[in-house]
């Protein structure tokens, strides 16, 4: 199913601070005050729902948060992290992919919802330290699964 890309924010602008980009999907980190463990894998294309991708299609998109997920747990040692496909607004299938810590403001609710507790900014600033090493293991994540398989 495709919808026009006029108009479109996804199709316009990456949606975060790029990490991978694939002909098929991308995966950004966002800028979330407060959840700095805050990353999208987005596919390319207009497709609202996950059951409109092919099976090869899903487990691509979902080899991508598992990728991206698997490096949050390794490098900041969340609490939990949170995976999301919401998607009102934009014809873009996207999951949202949180890593979520006892001291932020929301825990244990959504980070959508009411706040629990102040901001705790150096907790907040010690795992940015850590995001050039989540990337890193993003994009090498990534590239390992698009390589071709061969001998």
């Amino acid at each position: 199913m495709s919808k026009s890309s006029f108009g479109c924010a996804l199709c316009a602008q990456d949606g975060g601070d790029l990490v991978w980009r694939s002909d098929k999907l991308r995966v950004v980190h966002v800028e979330e005050d407060g959840f700095p463990g805050t990353y999208r894998v987005i596919w390319n294309a207009h497709v609202a729902e996950f059951s409109e991708l092919s099976a090869e299609e899903r487990a691509e998109c979902m080899d991508a948060v598992v990728c991206v997920e698997r490096a949050l747990i390794e490098h900041l040692e969340p609490t939990k992290v949170n995976l999301a496909a919401l998607g009102n607004q934009v014809p873009h299938l996207h999951w949202h992919v949180i890593a979520r810590f006892e001291w932020d403001t929301h825990f244990p609710n959504a980070f959508w919802g009411e706040a629990q507790r102040p901001r705790e900014h150096d907790k907040e600033a010690a795992l940015r330290e850590h995001l050039d090493a989540v990337n890193a293991q993003i994009r090498d994540c990534l590239a390992k699964s698009e390589a071709p398989q061969g001998d």
